[in-house]
């Protein structure tokens, strides 16, 4: 089953940019909106349908560095913390790949109360406050030519084998600035159970030479790049002057009956911001703040 890899926030994913997002989460078994109400575990505070003794969280079982089924992922460890402060005994999962339908058959069918990640903006579900706002960033190895570059448009990416995964946001910056001609282009759709994610691939290819430079969303990107100890330089592309914006926010999906359940989990954010960022750099996440200055502790 095809998924999406190396584009989030993610994780695709969830709205006209979430493709170019990937952080992504989705399940396998189908079941009607009807019958996942009436296996809910009881209602919530406003007779909202939220399970108040679990939990329950919409995921990609294979989609690091958000989420897997192994709870390695960022994600998994921030679901970790929302259930400890919202005074849930445990987590548990309904996990679907991050293919189209994911909502309608997980969140919207009632099989599960929250998604970790998604972009705002997505009108697929009823989005948090942002937790973490982060940035596509320019990849390339360190003492390349191409150092000192910031923007999609820098001179010093003409001609240059640039990687970028189809249909991102990327791309039609790269386009207007006829970088697509020379570039290499990787699949969106890939199903990383069974072969390496877009993000890893890429850096492969750069150590091996087959590309000069790489434009990833940055929570990838930063997470294969420690993974891999990459001796690579990665460039937030907060300079863009015209185009398809670079950063985006990030959120919590809930569904749009459930305004209770999003302010107890704005409640949440608001109160645990120090500790969030802290995950998130352990995942060597670029986090920027509204002003587009890098979060570093």
């Amino acid at each position: 089953m095809a998924k999406r890899g190396g584009a989030t926030p993610r994780t695709g994913l969830r709205k006209k940019v979430a493709a170019g997002l990937a952080a992504g989460a989705l399940v396998t078994a189908m079941m009607s909106p009807g019958g996942a109400l009436a296996q809910s575990s009881g209602l919530g505070t406003a007779g909202e349908l939220v399970d108040q003794n679990v939990l329950r969280v919409c995921a990609d079982p294979s989609n690091m560095p958000f989420t897997d089924k192994n709870g390695e992922g960022f994600e998994n460890r921030l679901a970790t913390l929302v259930a400890e402060k919202t005074g849930r005994k445990s987590v548990s999962y309904t996990w679907f790949p991050s293919i189209m339908g994911f909502v309608r058959r997980t969140l919207a069918a009632h099989r599960c109360d929250l998604i970790m990640g998604y972009a705002q903006g997505g009108d697929a579900v009823q989005s948090t406050n942002a937790y973490y706002r982060s940035v596509y960033v320019l990849v390339y190895p360190k003492g390349s030519d191409i150092a000192g570059a910031d923007t999609i448009e820098d001179a010093k990416l003409a001609g240059k084998r640039i990687g970028v995964v189809e249909s991102t946001p990327p791309t039609a910056n790269m386009a207007a600035n006829g970088l697509m001609r020379t570039a290499k282009v990787y699949p969106l759709a890939v199903d990383t159970r069974v072969t390496e994610s877009m993000a890893e691939r890429m850096l492969k290819d750069m150590k091996a030479g087959a590309i000069d430079a790489a434009i990833l969303w940055g929570p990838m990107a930063g997470y294969y790049a420690k993974q891999m100890k990459a001796d690579v330089a990665l460039v937030p592309l907060v300079k863009e002057k015209s185009g398809q914006r670079m950063a985006y926010r990030i959120t919590m999906g809930v569904r749009r009956t459930d305004q209770e359940w999003k302010r107890t989990l704005n409640k949440v954010i608001r109160e645990n911001q120090d500790q969030i960022n802290r995950i998130l750099l352990d995942y060597n996440v670029p986090i920027i703040d509204e002003h587009d200055k890098p979060i570093t502790q």
